[in-house]
């Protein structure tokens, strides 16, 4: 089977050196197969043109080869998520179908006063208790109006093997519990959205950033109640910035665009990652 990486940026921000990264070790594993470039344009909010340009130079001045993507076409379009919706609307109905997910109607603050925590983090576990009768989901045409969570199967343990960071485990209910798949804004979660679309573009691996671990144990669930075969996972090093934090996009002074118009190389940028990453 030829090789399928890709690389998905989201255009909400400036790109910065943990992208960088990230993408840069996704190419190199691409080398000789194929590499796609996804635009993660979900979010209609924050979104925006200048981002999609701003990442298409930054990618480009990195020496990042894609062979098919937004701005070159390709025959699994199209690559922009935003122009996807229907593809994410048969899977909500076939998941919808099958009894897999249920609406949500709680609010967040519900939720935060009623759930426990997952280990190691904040992030609530939605109640047990909470969770409707199966029959309710036929009350619902469409998705909107109403968030949808993905029914986990509780006290199963998902394990799969990093190829970066070796074997993996987490226990459902425990590590993580129902999680969002539709918001009620009418849009697809990112959990969702990037299994129906890796499926769909014969990704045969995943290179992201190691915060998204736990996303590859859910991800691994849907794509067992889908019948879809699993890409490999390889999860790479965070890039801190000097108090050693996880960069986020608010960090402009390491975002690409700032780097190159300071005269910054790519070896230059390509320094600074290692001196940055996360040990």
């Amino acid at each position: 089977m030829t090789y399928r990486g890709r690389i998905a940026p989201t255009p909400t921000g400036y790109l910065h050196l943990g992208h960088a990264s990230t993408f840069l070790i996704a190419a190199e594993r691409a080398a000789g197969g194929v590499l796609v470039l996804r635009n993660e344009d979900l979010d209609p909010q924050r979104s925006k043109a200048l981002y999609v340009e701003a990442f298409l130079e930054d990618l480009a001045w990195l020496g990042i080869v894609w062979q098919e993507g937004p701005d070159i076409g390709g025959s699994l379009g199209p690559y922009a998520q935003s122009l996807r919706w229907g593809h994410y609307l048969n899977v909500w109905k076939m998941l919808k179908d099958s009894g897999g997910i249920y609406p949500c109607e709680r609010s967040r603050k519900d939720i935060q006063n009623a759930a426990l925590h997952a280990p190691h983090d904040d992030e609530p576990l939605y109640p047990k208790e909470y969770r409707p009768p199966k029959a309710c989901v036929h009350e619902h045409e469409t998705p909107s109006g109403v968030n949808w969570r993905f029914r986990v199967p509780d006290g199963e343990t998902v394990v799969f093997t990093d190829k970066l960071q070796g074997p993996q485990s987490y226990v459902v209910g425990v590590d993580f519990g129902d999680f969002l798949v539709w918001n009620r804004d009418d849009i697809p979660a990112y959990e969702l959205a990037v299994v129906v679309d890796d499926h769909a573009m014969g990704i045969t691996e995943v290179v992201r950033g190691e915060d998204l671990m736990k996303s590859t144990a859910r991800q691994l669930l849907l794509y067992r109640a889908l019948g879809y075969e699993p890409p490999l996972f390889c999860h790479t090093p965070l890039v801190c910035d000097e108090d050693g934090q996880r960069l986020a996009k608010r960090a402009k002074a390491l975002s690409l665009k700032t780097l190159r118009l300071e005269g910054y190389t790519p070896e230059d940028v390509k320094e600074l990652i290692a001196r940055r990453l996360k040990r």
